[in-house]
């Protein structure tokens, strides 16, 4: 079972914004997840989203299951991602 990756809008438009090395490793967490993601992630205090450690960088995440999708939220530096907009 694959699990499919797919961007956000907001996600996407804070992804195009980041230089292409990290871009370059996003993109490489992302497709080492698509087999066995709960493996790599912890799951948000309180939230039904899980978060991906990049660096510096988080990667908010909402897991299908039943759908086999990994849907990219938001992503963000560590000291600004968790915060409330």
């Amino acid at each position: 079972m694959i699990f499919s990756v797919d961007f956000s809008k907001k996600a996407s438009i804070q992804f195009k914004k980041m230089d292409k090395q990290m871009q370059k490793r996003i993109i490489d967490n992302l497709e080492r997840i698509q087999i066995r993601p709960f493996t790599f992630v912890k799951r948000l205090v309180g939230s039904k989203y899980f978060r991906l450690r990049v660096g510096d960088y988080r990667l908010i995440l909402d897991i299908q299951q039943g759908k086999l999708i990994i849907l990219v939220v938001e992503i963000g530096h560590r000291r600004n991602v968790y915060k409330n907009d």
